[in-house]
């Protein structure tokens, strides 16, 4: 847990798997909360495990043309956004500014990218980063300086060995071994035939795709040889979908980012006001609950003939 680190948020994944995490929460006025208290708690728990001092949150801006343009099916398979998640969007937002987390979306890029972005100037500067995700593709962002953490447990890093023991390639190797298997995530199709074991064995031989390619002929396996070569294009193509721009134009240089600066006391009455008194910093207790309704009067006695 290094003094001099930074955690970089994938802020809409996190909130998605809040979302369908915590189900039927409602503030007082009947709204959907259940998105913006998993997402607090998660935020909260991950700060609290590894003690960064700064934290920054990406969100998706939409798909960049450079991928439509190899992919115009890129993402296109996704479902449109629930409502009651996207309502909680603006107290997502909210909710960060005053915590004092600063979060960056650019206009037509991935968060991903963005994330990239940052980690390589972060890690540059010489700071550790750790990127709060779920997604594989950050995993070819692995370095000595750059690790992924998961959202859901808190205390686990993916370092450049655990990288190789998930997937059985170097993190160096992440967008050769997509390129191959695909992303049905982001709708993009792997060579046909080729899974994660066989996309590992290919690059543990052959080191990399363009490598793999141009010694197809040395592949024993006849029916495993003429797969590679008639998927040779989907899987050069796919290169250009799974690699993340490193220098994404509008981010914010480092030092122009603002440092952590939590109002406490305008947090707490934001809880307040949207019924999560359990997320409250302060002594101060929850509304007291209604009295119990006044017993009714007894009924009046009435005489009994028998």
């Amino acid at each position: 847990m290094n003094s001099d680190s930074i955690l970089l948020l994938d802020g809409l994944a996190l909130v998605y798997r809040a979302f369908y995490a915590v189900r039927g929460l409602t503030g007082p006025a009947g709204e959907p909360t259940n998105a913006l208290f998993g997402f607090v708690r998660m935020v909260r728990q991950l700060r609290a495990w590894w003690k960064p001092s700064r934290t920054v949150a990406a969100f998706d801006g939409g798909s960049p043309e450079r991928r439509l343009a190899l992919c115009p099916a890129y993402k296109a398979q996704r479902p449109p956004m629930p409502d009651d998640l996207r309502s909680q969007l603006p107290l997502v937002n909210e909710y960060l500014a005053l915590a004092g987390i600063p979060s960056v979306r650019i206009d037509r890029q991935e968060a991903d990218d963005v994330l990239a972005t940052l980690a390589d100037r972060a890690a540059a500067a010489g700071t550790l980063v750790r990127i709060a995700t779920g997604d594989k593709d950050l995993m070819q962002l692995v370095s000595d300086r750059i690790r992924l953490v998961a959202p859901a447990k808190t205390e686990q890093e993916l370092d450049a060995p655990g990288v190789l023991a998930k997937t059985g390639v170097r993190p160096d190797q992440i967008v050769d071994w997509l390129a191959l298997i695909g992303d049905n995530a982001d709708n993009i199709p792997g060579v046909p035939g080729i899974g994660p074991k066989t996309a590992a064995k290919l690059l543990e031989r052959f080191g990399t795709l363009e490598s793999c390619l141009a010694r197809a002929a040395e592949i024993e396996s006849a029916h495993l040889r003429e797969t590679i070569q008639t998927g040779a294009a989907t899987a050069r193509l796919n290169v250009g979908l799974v690699v993340l721009d490193r220098d994404v134009p509008g981010v914010p240089a480092w030092p122009d980012i603002p440092t952590p600066d939590e109002d406490t006391a305008a947090l707490d009455d934001f809880f307040a006001r949207h019924g999560m008194h359990k997320l409250r910093k302060t002594d101060a207790p929850p509304p007291p609950p209604p009295p119990p309704p006044a017993p009714a009067a007894p009924a009046p006695r009435q005489l009994s003939l028998f």
